[in-house]
């Protein structure tokens, strides 16, 4: 058996070996150009057809987080003022899509914007406002919590309701958009 230059035994007989000469290219070697462009087009389609699947999940984790912001907000509202003693202001400005919180204190002022394509749709109970006014609640210490809804709405329409519950004084969320 023939033993190669690498020291390993080659199972068939010894080719002679060419000196300064490389092997012609092969045909084989390498993809051509209608190949790659056959294979961008379907990575195109698969991309194309996926998207609106991709698009609607980041809508409803924009709502879903919204939602949780906005119940976080009025949770912390309850809680300062219970723990501070002092009479909180919570100020939904629809107009501007965001909730502020204020204190007897002129230094404390919280904000909380809601993301883009999260509105806020309607404030409940109803009151005769004019369009733009803020809707203002006042929290008490040792006060009862106000019975009050935020309903969010995102671009795809889906809806979530977070309310004050006047008997725990938590905040929840509802699913208003019915299930398909």
């Amino acid at each position: 058996m023939p033993i190669l230059s690498a020291g390993k035994a080659s199972s068939g007989p010894a080719l002679p070996a060419r000196q300064g000469q490389t092997p012609p290219p092969s045909r084989e070697s390498g993809i051509t150009l209608i190949e790659m462009l056959v294979v961008v087009t379907l990575v195109g389609l698969m991309v194309s057809v996926s998207f609106p699947a991709v698009s609607s999940g980041l809508d409803s984790l924009r709502l879903i987080s919204a939602a949780d912001a906005v119940a976080s907000f009025l949770n912390a509202a309850l809680n300062r003022a219970e723990r501070r003693q002092e009479v909180m202001e919570v100020s939904i400005l629809t107009a501007e899509n965001k909730l502020v919180l204020r204190s007897s204190e002129a230094k404390f002022l919280r904000e909380l914007s809601l993301p883009p394509g999260v509105v806020i749709e309607t404030v409940l109970p109803e009151v005769p406002l004019a369009e733009d006014s803020p809707r203002r609640i006042f929290l008490y210490p040792g006060g009862a919590a106000p019975q009050i809804s935020i309903e969010l709405k995102n671009r795809r329409n889906a809806r979530k309701r977070v309310q004050l519950d006047p008997m725990t004084g938590a905040p929840q969320i509802e699913n208003l958009t019915p299930e398909k």
